[in-house]
């Protein structure tokens, strides 16, 4: 880890950044997996699992058999909370749900805005490392509820070509309409040509390593939509005098746990907070079960004390990070100054963990900086809002000069016509 006392600003270019892959590596690999789904399908994908996954798979699409049995499989108490999981999910993405508003612009002239969901949409579930299971709860419960025809999702097959039980659980649970056993970029390609399997879809969804992430980016040459550039975790946690060190460390490496690839980031204006927080980290990681990955996280993550708050504020939104925790004690005078998070965590006993499981808000979020001008996953992230007006005769007579007049200063007769033609 990068202990840093006091930093100036001139050196905050440098501590946002995060840790990247070569890009003309990963570029390459996109293209040459791309052309080879596109051309062989479910073939390349089947090669493509024993290639990257060691994975043995006869058949890509996971049968109603298998989800029977992976039912069978999970234990009641974790359904029931799953079931929890989605019930709060649900209630908090069904609030998002917006009335119809006929606003009159001018006497006459009415215009209104309804949603259309997304026909078809592919959601990504990364299930190497850690089978996140979760994540189809954050993205099939609005998929759902937006009214989206047909949701296809793909993860990574085990060695065995089985995928984790509770993946399969909860998408039988969330109305999911067809699993498929493929991963990482190639599961983007099958989604956005289609496959013998495989249908395309119109909106690619989910979180996943940097490959995944250049894939979706990849995808959208082809017209396929997608919902943000989620990629590796990331958490900034900010903490003052009264922060609990324990708390701090815990959700330091609830993120850094997530793969080698993730970052995390801590600020605090109180030496003692800092230093205890540090401390624990170092014990609380020798308990965990992929501390390995942890600690890689850690090599690329920043320890940071700082003058004032308002300093930590100032840093947090030239990072703009995935996850942003505020344990401090204030926290509800310092909310309008947060201006770019893909979620925020307000005083000690908001954990990361619960967003990311149960609250109810969307764990898919963006990262690497993309909080700047993206939002998290949400109701409307699934559906179209198209535009109506309705203009009576009265209407027109009352707004067919002003239409003339710009018509006319741009050049276009044939716009000004339109009008014209109908009030004469």
């Amino acid at each position: 880890m990068k202990i840093y006392r006091y930093p100036t600003k001139d050196t905050w270019k440098d501590l946002v950044k995060r840790p990247v892959l070569e890009q003309k590596e990963i570029s390459g690999l996109i293209t040459e997996i791309f052309a080879e789904v596109e051309k062989n399908g479910d073939q390349a994908l089947i090669e493509f699992n024993k290639k990257f996954d060691k994975a043995e798979t006869k058949n890509i699409k996971v049968s109603d058999a298998e989800i029977q049995e992976a039912e069978n499989q999970i234990k009641n108490e974790l359904k029931q909370a799953i079931q929890q999981a989605k019930e709060n999910i649900s209630k908090f993405h069904a609030s998002q749900k917006q009335k119809i508003q006929k606003i009159e612009t001018t006497k006459g002239v009415v215009c209104w805005r309804e949603n259309r969901a997304v026909e078809r949409v592919g959601i990504y579930i990364p299930g190497g490392t850690a089978p996140l299971f979760s994540t189809v709860l954050m993205l099939a419960v609005p998929a759902n509820l937006a009214g989206c025809k047909e949701i296809v999702l793909c993860t990574p097959p085990d060695k065995n070509g089985n995928i984790n039980p509770a993946i399969l659980y909860a998408a039988k649970l969330c109305g999911v309409s067809e699993i498929f056993k493929t991963g990482g970029a190639q599961a983007v390609a099958a989604m956005t040509f289609g496959t013998e399997s495989i249908p395309a879809v119109n909106k690619i969804f989910g979180p996943g390593n940097q490959f995944v992430v250049a894939a979706k980016e990849y995808a959208q040459r082809y017209g396929v939509a997608i919902d943000m550039p989620a990629g590796p975790s990331e958490v900034l946690v900010i903490a003052d005098e009264q922060a609990v060190p324990e708390f701090c460390a815990a959700d330091l490496l609830s993120q850094a746990e997530h793969g080698s690839d993730s970052q995390v980031v801590f600020m605090t204006t109180d030496l003692k907070v800092f230093e205890e927080t540090i401390e624990s980290v170092g014990q609380q990681i020798k308990d965990l079960p992929r501390n390995e990955f942890a600690g890689q996280a850690l090599e690329n993550s920043s320890f940071i004390l700082v003058s004032s708050l308002e300093e930590a504020l100032e840093f947090s939104n030239l990072y703009a990070p995935e996850h942003l925790i505020l344990a401090i004690n204030d926290f509800e005078k310092y909310i309008p100054e947060v201006q770019n998070a893909g979620s925020v965590f307000l005083g000690n006993y908001s954990c990361e963990s619960a967003g990311d499981y149960a609250s109810g808000t969307n764990h898919t979020l963006p990262t690497n900086a993309y909080a700047k001008n993206y939002s998290g996953v949400s109701l409307d992230s699934f559906v179209k809002k198209i535009t109506f007006q309705h203009l009576s005769k009265e209407g027109l007579q009352h707004l067919g000069k002003t239409i003339e007049l710009m018509a006319e200063a741009e050049g276009l007769f044939a716009h000004k016509n339109a009008v014209s033609i109908r009030l004469k």
